[in-house]
């Protein structure tokens, strides 16, 4: 059996100006980065705003395994279907991380014969967009200690700075670090840390700007310190806003790339979803909107956090609703949140899976209660048996929910025939009626409190004695109105890892906020979740190599 990156290096790749050609987008239109990777131009942006929009369909999936249920590759293998079947489809993906492609999870351009391409140029370097969001963020922390080196003219309490420095990899060392040591010259010593650059807001910014304008704006209401008068200090009391936008006036274009298919990829931005709203940037999504008639796009982990952000956070800010969520499921995951261990999942277990879809009916119900159709997409692998699949259609028909296997690992667009039109039949009869769970004018309790009761299951919320304060004091600032962003751990509905199912009745506490108010809303921290993962004691790096010929190797 081939490797994904075997499946990738036998596709005879074609120029992205004859991709792109199928879309409307000419060579005048696009940067290119090579052969195959391009930037699309904003002229190109601003000459399609009045362009109808086309139909939105969100890719989601249950609380995962700690492999992930194949999202991307679903999203991916979906739209190349949709494309078989004559529906003019986009998609809009997200940037992986050089973390997790160097650790466990591995990229974030699909796999099998469902992937966007050169899938190692993307799960590398790709057109430089991560050094850009990496560059901006630490200039700005070094901006920010030089003015505190050079005066303090704002009264900067050092022991108050929130803005940490970045790096796009997992190196759990930086997580707290002393800096400015030495001498005098050397900077004001205190603590500092390091986040992975994909939990930096300059990212979750850059996903959520419309345009340059906009970009800067947000950029200059970031939140980096407080004075010693416990004022907040942002970045346009710096100054400092244009350079940060001169660093990222490129990493704002959306990146074009293609599938192992063909179908043209919108594959741009990409913040955590556990700890950031976990969407592809709004400027991808509603640019491939207007471009094709259908854009499959997706949202990160399990639909309690992916989801329910992009649904709360992102959908506002994009020209149109989602018509369909796809969640996708693996009979996998329904057994291990039935109880199986991870070392027996290969076994038949019909009881286990109908325990189990406990989980996925959660998810189901969520999903409607923001009054979009849901299919449920089960990525299907060679141990799953035939029993196992009727007890899973027959759970889903209790709850009149659609439900279609999908092969597109194995069998790419083919594999997702059946999937892609029971989607269309979502789309075109499922009458979408979108509403958001909470309103701007709900305080962060209330916002909080729905999320946890509503799409969680939870009973109550507790907020720590740090979390007590800072509601206080965001409410004092105006920060109360934003949008909330759930930082809690991807494998449960609850903040506690283990507790997988369905479970209720559980509390959840919010230990401490994040004003994330450039990007525009607030980070709520739940048990341990961290913003700066360490490596295995078997990291994919110790598998990866070039050859000589400069040809990957190992990479997936």
């Amino acid at each position: 059996m081939k490797t994904d990156i075997e499946i990738a290096q036998s596709v005879a790749l074609k120029p992205i100006t004859e991709i792109v050609e199928q879309v409307g987008i000419t060579f005048d239109d696009i940067e290119l980065y090579g052969k195959y990777k391009a930037k699309l131009s904003f002229d190109k942006i601003t000459a399609i705003q009045e362009n109808p929009v086309g139909k939105l369909i969100l890719v989601t999936a249950i609380n995962p395994t700690p492999a992930g249920e194949g999202k991307s590759t679903m999203s991916i293998g979906l739209a190349d279907a949709l494309n078989k079947i004559g529906k003019k489809t986009m998609i809009a993906l997200r940037e992986p991380s050089l973390g997790p492609v160097m650790g466990i999870k591995g990229g974030a351009a699909g796999g099998g014969y469902a992937q966007v391409l050169p899938m190692e140029d993307i799960n590398l370097h790709f057109t430089g967009d991560m050094h850009a969001i990496t560059t901006a963020n630490n200039a700005l922390s070094a901006l920010l200690d030089n003015h505190i080196q050079q005066g303090n003219e704002l009264g900067i309490d050092q022991r108050r700075i929130i803005w940490k420095r970045v790096v796009d990899l997992n190196d759990r060392a930086l997580r707290q670090v002393i800096i400015g040591l030495g001498s005098p010259v050397n900077g004001v010593p205190r603590e500092d840390g390091f986040d992975i650059t994909v939990a930096s807001e300059i990212m979750a910014i850059l996903c959520l700007a419309t345009d340059l304008k906009d970009l800067k704006a947000r950029l200059a209401n970031i939140v980096v310190a407080y004075t010693y008068a416990r004022k907040p200090v942002y970045v346009r009391d710096l100054k400092v806003e244009g350079a940060l936008t001169l660093i990222l006036k490129d990493a704002i274009k959306p990146n074009l790339v293609q599938t192992i298919y063909g179908t043209p990829a919108l594959v741009h931005g990409g913040p955590f979803a556990n700890i950031a709203h976990g969407c592809n940037s709004v400027l991808a999504t509603s640019t491939a909107l207007r471009l094709a008639d259908y854009v499959v796009t997706e949202a990160g982990f399990g639909a309690d956090l992916g989801a329910e952000k992009f649904l709360n956070i992102k959908t506002p800010n994009l020209p149109t609703t989602p018509d369909a969520v796809v969640i996708v499921a693996t009979l996998r995951a329904l057994k291990m949140h039935g109880g199986v261990a991870k070392t027996d999942l290969n076994q038949e277990n019909v009881e286990a899976v109908r325990k189990g879809f406990a989980n996925l009916e959660r998810h189901v119900n969520n999903i409607r209660k923001f009054g979009v159709p849901a299919v449920v997409a089960i990525n299907e692998f060679v141990a799953d048996t035939e029993a196992e699949i009727v007890a899973l259609k027959e759970l889903c028909a209790q709850i009149d929910v659609a439900v279609e296997l999908a092969s597109v690992w194995a069998n790419g667009a083919d594999g997702g025939i059946d999937l892609a039109e029971t989607v269309v039949n979502a789309v075109e009869n499922g009458g979408a009626d979108y509403k958001r769970l909470y309103s701007d004018e709900d305080s962060l309790e209330a916002k909080i409190t729905k999320i946890v009761t509503e799409i969680y299951g939870g009973q109550s919320v507790q907020f720590g004695p740090k979390a007590k304060t800072q509601l206080k004091q965001f409410a004092e600032f105006g920060w109360d109105k934003l949008p909330v962003c759930m930082a809690k751990t991807q494998y449960s509905f609850s903040d506690n890892q283990f507790l997988l199912g369905a479970p209720e009745g559980f509390d959840i506490t919010i230990r401490e906020f994040v004003p994330k108010t450039g990007a525009g809303f607030i980070v709520a921290l739940t048990g341990d979740v961290m913003t700066m993962p360490g490596l295995p004691k078997q990291p994919a790096a110790l598998n990866m190599d070039v050859a000589e010929d400069g040809t990957a190797v190992g990479l997936f």
